[in-house]
C-alpha cells in the first residue's frame, strides 16, 4: 500500500520532538507548554501546522474549528486535517468565522468563545485569520479568562490598527509614508466645524467622553473629534453618514493628487490585511505632466465607489463601526519589505526581513528572505565577480536592512509588543518608510524560521538552553509563560529561504475558484510543502483524496518553501521542485507555471535583482505578448517546410539524379525520426508562454542574432536536452509516454550528446564554445589530428544529429519580435520596465490573451469566473443595471467576490440590458461562464476566419524559417 511520503509528515526542515518536559534541565522543563490546550480558529495551511507543532510539543487537547462555508456553500471542501485528527470531540464548526455583520461578528465571538470553555480549551490561536488582529476579539478572550495566543488586545489595538500604528510610529522616530491618518476625524470636524459644536454632539448622544480630554482647550479640533468618535463606537452610533465620509475622502485625495503629481493614492481600511481593503485611484495620472484641476476631480471622483468597497470587503459598515480609511501617497517603484518581530512585552527581537514586492492585486506571490547574512554573503560573491554597481546596490540593502531591524524593535517596545508581529516598509533606493504592523503571525513566517532559530539561554548558566524552530511555538511558549521567557539569541539556519504561494488563479492570475484536485505529486527533497493536510493519502487505501478549492476565502492552496546557502542555492531548489510538481483535476487552474517561468526569468537573469511593488504587472504583459506572437506560429507546417528546405539542399549538392534520390530519401528518414523529438518540446513552449518566459530567459546566453540570422553560441543538442529537463519531460521509465520523451527520441538524443561532448573534449573546447566547433567542423580539411576519411564521417554525423534543431530558433524569434530582453536587469540590480508594458490598454489586451473569456453567444454576457454574484455596489445602493437599461463600455455591470476579494466587472462591449439571468439575488454562487444578461449589443460581432486564420499563421512561419534555416 502506498502511503504519504516522509519528506511530506516529518522533514526534518520543520518537524522535531519539541517536548521540553522531556529535557534533563529543570529550567528548561519549566517552559513546557503541556498544559496548554489551544483551539484551532483559524483556516489553511497554518491550521495543519498549528496542530502538527502542538503535537510535536506534547499538547495533547487541542481542537480545530471549521466553518460550514467550506463544506456545505462548496461541496467536497471538507477540511483536509480531518484525515489526521479523528476525534471528533475536538472538531467543532460555525457558520463562518467572522460572520456577515457587526452583529453577527459578535455572535461570532461569544460563540467561540463558549465553544472553548464548554470543551476544556483554555488558550485560542488564530492563525493569520482576520480574527488574529481583532481587538475586539482578543479583549474578549481574556475578558472571558482564556489565553490568547498571539498579541494581546492593548497591542492589537496600539499596532493593529493602522491610524494607531502610524502615530505610534511617528512617536518614536519611525519614518512613514506621507498621508492623513484620521479621514474619519476631519469628517466630523467638516459637520460640526467648532469645539462649542463638537462638546454639544458628546451631550445630545450622551457619548461617555474623558472629561480631562474635554476640558482641554489646547487639545485640536481634530484630536477632540477623534475622542469622541472612539466614544461613539464603544456605544455603536454613527456621527456622520457613508456619504459624509466619501465626500471628505473625496477631497483629501484631491488634495494629495495636486500636492504630489503623477502620483496615485493608496485608501486603506485601518482593521484590513492580506491585500483585503486596499484600493488604488489615480492611474491615469502617473503619464500626465501637467495634470489640469478636471483631471484631479476626475481621479478623485473614483473615491466614494472605492471607499464603499474597502469598507463592505473589511465588515466596516455597520452602524458603530469604525471606518477610519488611511488616505496615503502611493509610493511608485518600491520594494515591499518586512520585519519579523517576537517579543515578551518587554523586549523585542528583530529576526531579519522579507522582501514581498513580487505581488499583484496587493496578493503576494513570491516572498524571499533578507538576513544579513545572505546579504553579505552576495556581496562578497559579487566582489569576487568584479560586479562593483551589484556591490554598491547590496551594500546599500544592508544598511536598509539593518535601520528597519532597529526601528522595528524600537516599535516592538513602545507598543509592548508580547508575541510575533510584522513591521511592513517600503523601501526606495536607500529610504524606507514605515507603511504598517501586522499583529500577527504572516503566511511568509516560515521564510524567516528557515533562517534564523531561536536560542533561549538561562540567565544563570550559559550552558543551560532550548532551541526554539518555529514561530507558532515561540507564540505558544510566550502566551504561556510570558514575562519568564528570557530574550533569545538568533542563531543562524540557512542564508537563504524562499517561498512560492500556489494560488487557485489562472495564467493571467485572476481567482479560480472550484476547481477540484484528484491528484498530487508526492514532494522530493529538499521541499517544504505547507497545504493544509491535501497531501495526505487515505489512511485505509494509501490513494490520494479529491480536494475541492472553495472560493470562500483567499485564494491560496500550498505553500512551497525551498533554502539555500544563498538565493541562487534557494531558487535552484525552487525550481527544481516547481519542475517535479504535478497537479491534476477537473477545472482546476493554479499559478504554478506562472512561479515556474518567473523563478526562471530571475535564474536567468540575477536573483539579487530588485524588483518593485509594479514588476507583475508588466512582466504578465509581457508574457501575454509572448502567447499573442507564439499563437501566430504552427510549428508543424515549419517542420513540413523544413524538410522541403533539406531537400533543396540535397539537390543542389548532388548532381547525379540516382545519388540525389538516395541521399533525399536518407535525409527526409533522417528528419521523419527526429519529427517528435524536436516539435513535442517546442509545441509545449509554445502553447504555455509562462514556460517559455523561463525558457527564453535561462537561454539568452545561447544565441545571437546576426542580421536577421539565428547564430547558436551553445551546441543545439545540449539545449534541446536541457529543454526536455525543463519541461520536465526527461526520460523516466516509470512514467507514461505523454509526460516524458518518447524512448526513441531518447535513444536519439542520448547519441547525439555522447558524440557532440566527445567532438568538444577531442578539441579542448568549453560548453560555451560551439560557435568555434562549428567553424572548425565547417572546414573540409581535416583537423584534430583525424584522417580525411574519419574527418568526413565526423563531419556527416555532426550535420546529421545537428539538422531539423535549428527550429528550436523559432523561440529565441518570438523573444526577439516581443522585445522579451527589454525588460532586463541592470547592473545596480534595477529592473528596467520598458514603458509600453505599463500602458493599461495593453496590460488588459494580454489579459484576455492569456486566458480567453469565456465563449459566448452574441446576445449574451457570461460570468467572468466563479464566486459570489453581487448587483449592487452595497446593501441599499442602486442595481448597477436594470433591464432595458443602456450601457457603455467600461461601465460596471456585476461584482464577483471571490478569494475573499470584491471584483468589479465592466462591459466589454455597448449594449442594452434585454433581461438578468440572475434571479435568486445577491450572494449567488455562479460559475465561469455561466449566462448572467440577455443582451443586445450596439454592434454586431464579426466571426473569426478559421481558414483565413491559418493561412496567417503559416505566412507568420514562413517568416521565421528564414531566420533560422
Amino acid at each position: 500500500m502506498a502511503h504519504t511520503s516522509e519528506q511530506y509528515t516529518k522533514n526534518p526542515m520543520i518537524h522535531r520532538d519539541r517536548r521540553l518536559s522531556l529535557s534533563p534541565s529543570a529550567w528548561v522543563r519549566s517552559f513546557a507548554c503541556e498544559d496548554l490546550k489551544p483551539l484551532i480558529v483559524c483556516r489553511g495551511p497554518i491550521r495543519k501546522e498549528a496542530m502538527d507543532v502542538y503535537q510535536e510539543m506534547g499538547i495533547t487537547h487541542y481542537g480545530i474549528l471549521l466553518s460550514e462555508k467550506d463544506s456545505i456553500v462548496y461541496p467536497n471542501a471538507l477540511a483536509p486535517e480531518l484525515r489526521t485528527l479523528t476525534d471528533s470531540t475536538r472538531v467543532h464548526r460555525v457558520p463562518d468565522y467572522t460572520g456577515a455583520s457587526k452583529e453577527e461578528r459578535v455572535e461570532r465571538i461569544h460563540q467561540i468563545i463558549s465553544i472553548a470553555k464548554d470543551n476544556g480549551y483554555n488558550a485560542i490561536f488564530a492563525g493569520y485569520g482576520f480574527m488574529a488582529e481583532d481587538d475586539e476579539f482578543v479583549g474578549a478572550i481574556e475578558k472571558a479568562g482564556l489565553n490568547f495566543i498571539g498579541p494581546c488586545a492593548a497591542t492589537q489595538t496600539g499596532a493593529g490598527k493602522k491610524d494607531e500604528a502610524k502615530r505610534t510610529a511617528l512617536s518614536v522616530n519611525v519614518s512613514v509614508t506621507p498621508g492623513i491618518d484620521n479621514v474619519t476625524a476631519r469628517t466630523l470636524v467638516k459637520k460640526h466645524g467648532s469645539r462649542d459644536k463638537l462638546l454639544a454632539l458628546v451631550a445630545s448622544d450622551s457619548l461617555e467622553c474623558d472629561p480631562k480630554v474635554l476640558a482641554d482647550e489646547k487639545l485640536s479640533l481634530e484630536d477632540l473629534a477623534d475622542h469622541i468618535l472612539y466614544a461613539s463606537y464603544n456605544k455603536g452610533i454613527d456621527l456622520f453618514s457613508i456619504e459624509e465620509l466619501c465626500a471628505q475622502v473625496e477631497t483629501e485625495c484631491a488634495a494629495m493628487l495636486k500636492k504630489h503629481p503623477q502620483s496615485r493614492v493608496r485608501l486603506k481600511a485601518i482593521g484590513g490585511g492580506g491585500g483585503k481593503g486596499q484600493r488604488l485611484l489615480g492611474a491615469d495620472l502617473l503619464t500626465k505632466k501637467n495634470a489640469s484641476d478636471a483631471d484631479v476631480a476626475k481621479a478623485a471622483s473614483e473615491a466614494p465607489g472605492l471607499v464603499r468597497e474597502i469598507l463592505n470587503e473589511v465588515k466596516a459598515n455597520g452602524v458603530g463601526d469604525n471606518k477610519n480609511v488611511l488616505v496615503e501617497l502611493n509610493i511608485e517603484q518600491t520594494r515591499h519589505n518586512e520585519i519579523q518581530l517576537l517579543g515578551n512585552g518587554d523586549w523585542c527581537i528583530a529576526l531579519g526581513g522579507r522582501d514581498c514586492s513580487l505581488q499583484m492585486h496587493e496578493q503576494k506571490l513570491l516572498e524571499v528572505s533578507v538576513t544579513q547574512e545572505g546579504l553579505m554573503t552576495a556581496i562578497e560573491e559579487a566582489k569576487i565577480a568584479g560586479r562593483k554597481a551589484e556591490v554598491k546596490a547590496l551594500e546599500s540593502d544592508l544598511k536598509v536592512l539593518k535601520r528597519m531591524e532597529e526601528e522595528s524593535e524600537r516599535f516592538g517596545k513602545a507598543v509592548g509588543l508580547d508575541s510575533a508581529s510584522t513591521f511592513e516598509c517600503i523601501v526606495d533606493r536607500d529610504r524606507h518608510y514605515f507603511m504598517e504592523v501586522n499583529t500577527r503571525i504572516q503566511v511568509e513566517h516560515r521564510v524567516t524560521e528557515l533562517c534564523y532559530a531561536l536560542k533561549f539561554v538561562n540567565p544563570e548558566d550559559p550552558n543551560d538552553f532550548f532551541v526554539v524552530e518555529s514561530l507558532v511555538e515561540a507564540m505558544a511558549i510566550l502566551a504561556r509563560h510570558k514575562k519568564r521567557v528570557p530574550k533569545p539569541q538568533r542563531v543562524v539556519r540557512m542564508n537563504a529561504a524562499v517561498e512560492a504561494r500556489l494560488n487557485a488563479t489562472d495564467a493571467s492570475l485572476s481567482p479560480h475558484a472550484g476547481g477540484m484536485i484528484r491528484y498530487w505529486s508526492k514532494p522530493i527533497e529538499g521541499e517544504i510543502r505547507d497545504d493544509q493536510g491535501i497531501s495526505m493519502l487515505n489512511p485505509d487505501t494509501g490513494i490520494f483524496m479529491k480536494y475541492k478549492v472553495a472560493g470562500a476565502y483567499d485564494s491560496n492552496i500550498a505553500l512551497l518553501l525551498t533554502t539555500g546557502e544563498d538565493r541562487k542555492t534557494s531558487y535552484d531548489k525552487m525550481s527544481e521542485v516547481l519542475r517535479a510538481t504535478t497537479l491534476r483535476g477537473s477545472d482546476l487552474a493554479t499559478n504554478l507555471e506562472f512561479h515556474y517561468g518567473l523563478v526562471n526569468w530571475f535564474l536567468g537573469r540575477n536573483v539579487m535583482a530588485k524588483p518593485t511593488t509594479r514588476f507583475v504587472v508588466p512582466y504578465l504583459t509581457l508574457v501575454g505578448t509572448l502567447k499573442e506572437e507564439a499563437n501566430k506560429l504552427d510549428p508543424v507546417y515549419a517542420f513540413l517546410q523544413m524538410k522541403k528546405h533539406y531537400a533543396k539542399m540535397v539537390a543542389e549538392a548532388y548532381a547525379q539524379p540516382e545519388v540525389q534520390a538516395k541521399e533525399a530519401k536518407n535525409m527526409a528518414s533522417l528528419l521523419d525520426r527526429k519529427g517528435t523529438l524536436i516539435i513535442r518540446p517546442i509545441e509545449r513552449l509554445l502553447g504555455d508562454p509562462h514556460l517559455l518566459s523561463g525558457w527564453l530567459s535561462i537561454n539568452t546566453k545561447n544565441f545571437r542574432i546576426d542580421n536577421g540570422k539565428v547564430v547558436w553560441l551553445r551546441n543545439p543538442v545540449g539545449v534541446l536536452n536541457e529543454t526536455y529537463e525543463y519541461l520536465h519531460m526527461n526520460h523516466r521509465p516509470h512514467k507514461p509516454a505523454a509526460e516524458i520523451i518518447w524512448s526513441h527520441d531518447n535513444e536519439l538524443l542520448q547519441q547525439a550528446l555522447g558524440f557532440s561532448r566527445t567532438l568538444r573534449e577531442h578539441f579542448g573546447l568549453a560548453r560555451d564554445e560551439y560557435f568555434t566547433l562549428n567553424e572548425i567542423v565547417n572546414k573540409e580539411e581535416p583537423q584534430g589530428g583525424f584522417d580525411a576519411d574519419t574527418w568526413q564521417q565526423i563531419r556527416s554525423a555532426h550535420f546529421g544529429y545537428e539538422a531539423g534543431l535549428e527550429l528550436l530558433g523559432m523561440l529565441f524569434l518570438v523573444g526577439q519580435n516581443t522585445k522579451f530582453w527589454d525588460l532586463r536587469v541592470e547592473e545596480d540590480l534595477e529592473i528596467t520596465i520598458p514603458e509600453y508594458l505599463n500602458d493599461p490598454e495593453l496590460q488588459a489586451r494580454m489579459k484576455k490573451v492569456l486566458v480567453p473569456p469565456p465563449a459566448t453567444k452574441a446576445d449574451e454576457i457570461v460570468a467572468a469566473c466563479g464566486g459570489m454574484y453581487y448587483g449592487q455596489e452595497a446593501p441599499g445602493m442602486p442595481a448597477f443595471v436594470t433591464e432595458g437599461m443602456h450601457f457603455e463600455k467600461g461601465q460596471p455591470l456585476y461584482i464577483i467576490e471571490v478569494m475573499k476579494m470584491f471584483n468589479k466587472v465592466y462591459a466589454p462591449f455597448a449594449g442594452t440590458i434585454d433581461k438578468i439571468l440572475v434571479t435568486s439575488g445577491d450572494g449567488t454562487i455562479v460559475s465561469k461562464g455561466q449566462p448572467l444578461f440577455k443582451v443586445t449589443p450596439d454592434e454586431k460581432f464579426v466571426e473569426v476566419d478559421v481558414n483565413a486564420l491559418e493561412k496567417e499563421k503559416r505566412a507568420v512561419t514562413s517568416e521565421y524559417l528564414k531566420a533560422v534555416l
